[in-house]
Formats: structure tokens, sequence, C-alpha cells
């Protein structure tokens, strides 16, 4: 068991996960919780199977080898990390957060229980939620967009629309829970295809400066965001 992950993942924690992987001749990777603990999972997987430094892999399909078998056992409603190509890492040394997108990093098998979910806080509810939402209003929006991608984006959209405050406000809400689960899922298989955008690169980048929750950078910038692309001059 390896419990050293941090929010916003670091390079580190894939070097001491990476150690406990080695030393336990593991041949499987499970992770539970969010966003980070996939990203780590799936950053050590990177490094359990590749050579170098993992900033080198930043960038689309630049691994090689397969990863180990990948198990998500996902406890929020946001990253939809368990469902998606991406790995975000910080490199602790320049604090800039990068991606390593590739399909091998997909997960083998993801698990989405609402009930897991039962006990965030909601402060973290809330980030969390934000995050889904940004993606699925950055992958309608996204030149890469097709119907697929947008029907899933827009039923995200509305899912959230009505579900994420009655989360907020009363964790217990098995319902509501569920729906943010079934949202964040949508969301991420849509931007999975249909690429981000301006908000989660600006996200990015507060989060690796300053460690800030990456719902929240996504949710500070959003709105200004969407002002900018709504402009006459875009």
């Amino acid at each position: 068991i390896f419990d050293g992950v941090e929010p916003n993942p670091k390079d580190t924690n894939v070097r001491d996960g990476l150690a406990v992987f080695r030393r336990e001749q593991c041949d499987i990777i499970v992770t539970v919780g969010g966003g980070s603990p996939h990203d780590c999972g799936k950053g050590i997987g990177i490094a359990a199977t590749h050579e170098g430094d993992l900033y080198q892999y930043a960038g689309i399909e630049t691994l090689t080898n397969p990863l180990p078998p990948i198990v998500a056992v996902n406890t929020t409603a946001g990253t939809a990390s368990e469902v998606t190509r991406h790995c975000v890492l910080t490199n602790t040394e320049t604090k800039v957060k990068f991606v390593i997108v590739s399909w091998r990093n997909l997960p083998s098998v993801s698990i989405n229980d609402p009930l897991l979910m039962i006990g965030k806080p909601a402060a973290l509810t809330a980030a969390t939620g934000m995050d889904a939402l940004t993606h699925a209003v950055e992958a309608y929006i996204s030149k890469d967009a097709n119907p697929v991608t947008d029907a899933a984006a827009m039923q995200a959209i509305r899912l959230i629309a009505r579900n994420l405050r009655q989360a907020v406000a009363l964790g217990s809400n098995l319902q509501a829970r569920e729906n943010m689960a079934y949202a964040s899922l949508l969301a991420g298989m849509a931007f999975n295809n249909a690429n981000l955008g301006y908000v989660h690169a600006m996200a990015h980048q507060l989060g690796g400066l300053y460690d800030m929750p990456h719902g929240v950078a996504n949710a500070v910038p959003l709105p200004h965001v969407a002002r900018y692309n709504l402009s006459p001059t875009r």
C-alpha cells in the first residue's frame, strides 16, 4: 500500500510510489480516490515501463510501452481520470504542471460507485463538481468536438446544473451523488475525445505554481474565459 499521494500529484510522489511498486514486485496498480491518486498511479505505471524523466514524455502519444493494468476505484465526481487518457503531474523543480496524454494510460477497470462519495466534504464536492462542469463546457465548445462528444457534454451540464448544489448542501443525498458521478463520467468521455481549452491551460499553471485545488483553479477563470470566447472580436 502506498498512501503518499498529494493533491496535484508531484513527480516525487511517483518516484516514491515506484519504489513501493518495485519493492513489492507488483504487477497491477489499484488506485483509490480522485484525480490525484489516479494520475499518480498512471505516473507509476509510466515510470515502471519507460526509461528517463517523466517530464520528457509530456505531450500526446509519447508512450511506447504498455503500462501495468490499472484498476481505478473512484471516490470523487470531478476529474474523470479513471476513464481518460490523461496523466497530469507537477514538476517539483520548475513548479510546472505537465500532461502525458496517451491511450496507454487508460485504466483497465474503472469503478464509479456513488456510495463511495457520500462522505466527501462540501468544499471538495463543490470544487470537483466545478472541474466536471469545466470539462463539459470546454469539450462542448472545442474545435475537436463532434456530435457524440456534444451529446455527452450537454447531458453532463444538465446533470451538474440540477444536482451539484444538492450534493454540496446534503452530502448524503445518494441520488444527487449518483447523478454527479454520472455527469463526471460523461464529461470525461467528452473531453477525452474533444480535448479542453483556455480554462484548463490556466488552471494547470495555478496548480503548479500555487498548489491550488484543481477544481477551484478551474472555477475561478471559467466565467472570464466564457465571456472572452463570446466576444465578437474572437
